[in-house]
């Protein structure tokens, strides 16, 4: 496996760079993507220390404690287009919660037949990915549901085109793997020296979970807001007789 030195990493400034040179260019503002692009660096060097101390103590209430706080910020994240209204939040963390829980567990326990729920190499890195594709999906049923309903649709109509909406990333991702691009985790293995076919045999767990719990995440959102929706349309109902 080739090791990148820290040094190296200064050649990594070219491209951003270059999209601040096309900001300038085009007399736009380089700022957001300098404070983004520091901040990246920033929270990954910090992440990777962070990791390195927990794998080499593995503990279950630290790596609880640690896919808690990833639940909680990916739901608050997967909510930004619709956080100005109400009763958003809580609907994100539950169907998070119990749609990446369970393919964790999945994941973990049958696939790689681990020894332990709780090994920190194997559940972060997991967990990393599959709340941050759930999130992608729930944000955009959420989105979604919300224009639909301001355009008077009724709640399961609305329901049906926000999870349509949802899954077309995961299904042109499932569609595109291989002949389009090679997905992340597959590249970083083959790069670190793994057989192509070991890594081919990872990714597809990577896939399928990810389009379940995208899928069930997605499901789970949007039968609560229906639920809401319904509730709320039937109190109003009663007042008005």
């Amino acid at each position: 496996m080739v090791t990148i030195e820290w040094i190296d990493l200064v050649w990594c400034v070219v491209p951003v760079a270059l999209v601040c040179g096309i900001y300038i260019a085009w007399q736009g503002k380089p700022g957001e993507l300098l404070y983004a692009s520091a901040r990246m660096a920033v929270q990954l060097v910090a992440v990777g220390y962070v990791l390195v101390s927990v794998f080499n103590a593995p503990s279950p209430w630290i790596s609880l404690l640690i896919v808690s706080v990833m639940l909680v910020i990916a739901a608050w994240i997967s909510i930004r287009p619709v956080r100005d209204q109400p009763g958003f939040l809580a609907p994100a963390i539950i169907a998070l919660g119990i749609s990446v829980g369970i393919h964790l567990l999945i994941s973990i326990l049958f696939v790689l037949k681990a020894e332990s729920w709780y090994e920190p190499h194997l559940l972060i890195p997991l967990a990393g990915m599959y709340f941050a594709n759930t999130m992608n999906a729930i944000s955009l049923s959420a989105e979604r549901y919300h224009a639909e309903r301001l355009n008077h649709q009724p709640p399961k109509q609305a329901r049906l085109t926000a999870f349509h909406a949802a899954m077309i990333p995961q299904i042109n991702g499932l569609l595109a793997v291989g002949l389009v691009a090679l997905p992340g985790m597959m590249t970083g293995q083959i790069l670190s020296g793994v057989s192509p076919l070991v890594a081919v045999r990872y990714q597809v767990m990577i896939m399928t979970m990810v389009l379940g719990a995208s899928g069930i995440g997605a499901a789970l959102m949007l039968t609560l807001l229906e639920r809401r929706t319904v509730a709320r349309e039937a109190s109003a109902a009663d007042q008005t007789d």
